[in-house]
């Protein structure tokens, strides 16, 4: 018997090198493994669990496992049982919001929560933030109710009630009355929202000591995966079960994690937690995983050099025995119209080659980076797939915005109508909208006709009244407007960019609004001759958008090239990876230069981005890239220059010449001008000091212009509308 344990024992770690052997085999004590990138961390994890159990040191119910999402778990425990022959079903490994259910479960009376206690999802939470606000009057614009549910979170996660809240000023202290009437409403209907399970197991951690004390007896070992991702409760929801305030806690953590891949600050995620415990759990010794297993060591060199410019880590160099592979690609486009032609290219050629599309990512910083890049592979019939989001055509709020589009072309368009008459929200209710189905089969018309009807008839409601009101102004500030103007109006006029600026993740989906101008200037670029001399262009780029949002994404399965921000691309790796937009404001982010450690985060995200290539990896920035409707210039991201040139083979030189059809649409872009040039002057119509007239913000004084004869942009004063930037070719002003 003893025999065969023993050999169970040598096959479990039989192909551990060193450092992971050193760490699976630790005696009882706190450690924490900074694990680097594709240096084995699941593997030790498994492994050490297994160990443990292996060796008697404890039953398969005796430890707890916390993992960052129910996958990571789920693999953990299908990896156990091929290790051992044990039932891993009474085992305690989970996420931290599952483990916590469980737990409150088996003390909702402790917990003062019913047995039958529900768990809110995020839209449910939403939900009964704006009945509890409808109810307490508070003005839902002043007020944003997803603004409001994040920082109830944030507030819990901080580990927080609403009295410990501090509020300094009026719309503080309401946020914090919203706060506290919240609890009191989810207590009363015995419901909890996810940041509540976590905050609500440590409270009763907290206050019972004997639950604690038979936790902490039963939990003699705590591993925790990701450490790096943890936030301040659970750092201190661990603490608890460990023990530590105790004079001699007789637990310990077992904690994995990366510093150097710290990419979720924005979540809540604290990667001082990895300082802290060093402190608080008494470690002496870190052990370093090392080793790589997936990239070739031009491209960890790479990744080394880039987040050594870090400060404050706990340090590690990543180091392969796979030998140099190929040298990092770097490609300097002219515009992002000639970065997407090129990474098409190199996608086909790689194809071609024997490459499987599966086996090729191409990252980006931000999602709205992903519509030409999309838009290229469209018209190559490229198969792709866009992991973790969706495809741009496919977004929320470019559908609710193409659909104030569409009405602005047709309003008894039925289905653009009923996708946003209440949205954002103007108090158009499900009875509402059913009258106004039923009056419209009744009468046999539209929707909108129905509803024009009833305000006609002195009938209507506020609500629709005012969605028929809005409609008919968008149609008339239209008349006169380019495409790409149009689709500004139709996001601000609408209220989606107010009501996306209160959103958690606002940013990405104004950026994305944004990015739809561009698609629209991109539009008329390249079909604005083929149009209709009475055309606007407008019928025809919804069209044109019809057509990008159908059935092209590769079916589930299907070989695919992988498109997704570098966020998601987090624990995955490819054979070959794309980074494109490495210029200064994209990545790094422009945020994060008046961010607190914005910087160091925007690093350890493209050291992330970097680590995910096996064999080949591609670095891509372009001189100029269409942003908001307007060319912009940018400079390299200073994250190539932190990389020793002796690794990299650039494909092009530094100075990039004109290329002969890298053009937006059918119209080739030169690099940018001096102010002074004579080009410039000889192609701008209008003179400084000049009256001019814009059919949307009325009479300008012409203060400044800048670019050149194809992409020239002009200044003008609108006296009360402000300074704006218009595009020439594009802002049909007449002299005053």
């Amino acid at each position: 018997m003893i025999n065969s344990s023993n050999a169970v024992q040598d096959s479990l770690l039989t192909g551990l090198n060193e450092k992971q052997l050193e760490a699976v085999t630790l005696p009882h004590q706190s450690a924490l493994i900074l694990a680097g990138a594709g240096s084995g961390k699941t593997r030790v994890l498994t492994t050490r669990i297994a160990w443990l159990i292996q060796t008697g040191q404890v039953s398969p119910t005796g430890l707890l496992a916390v993992t960052f999402t129910n996958k990571a778990a789920k693999e953990m425990l299908t990896r156990l049982t091929a290790m051992l022959p044990i039932n891993t079903r009474g085992m305690w490994v989970g996420t931290f919001h599952g483990l916590c259910n469980r737990l409150l479960r088996a003390h909702h009376h402790e917990a003062l929560l019913p047995a039958t206690f529900q768990i809110l999802d995020s839209a449910d939470q939403l939900s009964s933030i704006k009945r509890l606000m409808k109810v307490m009057n508070v003005d839902d614009e002043k007020f944003p109710p997803k603004q409001v549910m994040g920082y109830i979170n944030s507030c819990k996660e901080e580990g927080l009630r609403a009295n410990a809240v501090d509020a300094y000023d009026p719309h503080s202290q309401r946020m914090r009355e919203i706060f506290e009437e919240y609890d009191k409403q989810c207590q009363r209907e015995g419901v909890v929202d996810f940041a509540e399970l976590l905050l609500r197991c440590y409270e009763l951690l907290s206050r019972d000591k004997n639950i604690r004390q038979h936790y902490q007896e039963r939990f003699k070992y705590i591993l925790v995966d990701e450490f790096q991702d943890t936030n301040k409760l659970q750092y201190m929801w661990l603490k608890l079960f460990a023990g530590i305030g105790k004079e001699e806690p007789n637990n310990c953590i077992f904690a994995v994690g990366d510093d150097d891949q710290s990419i979720y600050a924005f979540r809540g995620a604290r990667v001082g937690n990895m300082r802290d415990f060093e402190v608080d759990f008494k470690v002496q010794n870190i052990i370093k995983l090392e080793q790589n297993y997936r990239s070739h060591s031009n491209i960890l060199d790479a990744a080394n050099a880039i987040i050594s410019n870090n400060n404050n880590r706990l340090g590690k160099n990543l180091w392969t025995a796979a030998g140099a592979g190929e040298p990092v690609r770097v490609y300097q486009a002219y515009n992002d119209i000639d970065e997407a032609s090129f990474i098409v290219d190199e996608v086909k050629m790689l194809h071609s080659d024997g490459w499987a599309l599966n086996d090729i990512a191409l990252l980006y910083r931000s999602n709205a980076q992903s519509r030409v890049i999309e838009h290229a592979l469209f018209s190559n019939n490229i198969p792709y797939r866009v992991y973790g989001g969706l495809r741009f055509f496919e977004r929320a709020e470019i559908k609710h915005t193409m659909a104030y589009l569409r009405l602005v072309s047709n309003p008894e368009d039925d289905v653009a109508l009923l996708r946003v008459i209440n949205f954002p929200a103007r108090g158009i209710g499900a009875r509402s909208l059913e009258q106004l189905q039923e009056s419209a089969r009744a009468q046999d018309c539209s929707l909108w006709q129905t509803a024009v009807n009833k305000v006609g008839n002195g009938r209507p409601g506020k609500g629709i009244e005012g969605f028929v009101a809005l409609i008919k102004q968008m149609q008339e500030d239209a008349k006169g407007l380019t495409l790409p103007e149009m689709t500004e109006i139709a996001s601000t006029m609408s209220g989606l960019k107010n009501f996306y600026q209160g959103e958690k993740e606002g940013e990405d989906r104004i950026a994305n609004l944004d990015e739809l101008i561009n698609a629209a200037v991109s539009f008329m670029n390249n079909n604005g001759d083929a149009l209709e001399d009475n055309s606007n262009g407008l019928t025809e780029f919804l069209t044109h958008a019809s057509l990008e949002a159908g059935e092209h994404q590769a079916d589930v399965g299907a070989d695919a090239l992988q498109l997704m921000t570098v966020h998601a691309a987090k624990g995955l790796e490819f054979k070959a990876v794309f980074i494109s937009g490495l210029e200064e404001g994209l990545c790094p982010h422009e945020n994060s230069l008046y961010e607190n450690n914005g910087l160091e985060e925007e690093r350890r995200l493209m050291y992330v981005a970097v680590t995910r290539a096996r064999h080949r990896l591609y670095l891509s920035h372009a001189q100029s890239r269409m942003l908001h409707g307007q060319i912009r210039y940018g400079i390299a991201s200073r994250f190539l220059d932190e990389i020793p040139e002796g690794l990299l083979k650039r494909l092009n030189s530094r100075q990039v010449q004109k290329p002969s059809m890298s053009t937006y649409g059918n119209q080739n872009y030169k690099t940018t001008l001096t102010s002074n040039s004579s080009e410039q002057k000889s192609a701008m119509p209008w003179k400084i000091g000049q009256s001019v007239s814009h059919a949307k913000f009325g009479q300008g004084v012409v203060v400044s212009y800048e670019g050149n004869a194809s992409d020239m942009r002009i200044q003008i004063n609108f006296g009360r509308e402000g300074l704006k930037w218009l595009a020439i070719e594009y802002a049909k002003l007449e002299k005053v």
